[in-house]
């Protein structure tokens, strides 16, 4: 019997993120790549201030975007 693979890292909250915050995570990279060029914590900072959303979502978003860059 084929086990499911558990989602690891930061896409292990992606639903979650959906959920909370009611968009796709393809809005989330748009809204990151269109920040510019910024640091991981700036980022964070920028979700967390423009987006009232938490340090562990807004945490594994920044590190999934940069890690994709």
């Amino acid at each position: 019997m084929p086990t499911e693979e558990k989602v690891k890292g930061p896409a292990s909250y992606f639903p979650s993120i959906e959920k909370k915050y009611g968009q796709p995570i393809d809005h989330w990279m748009k809204t990151l790549k269109a920040a510019g060029p910024m640091k991981h914590m700036e980022l964070v900072n920028l979700l967390k201030a423009d987006h009232e959303m938490g340090h562990g979502h807004a945490n594994a978003l920044v590190a999934y975007f940069l890690a994709k860059q």
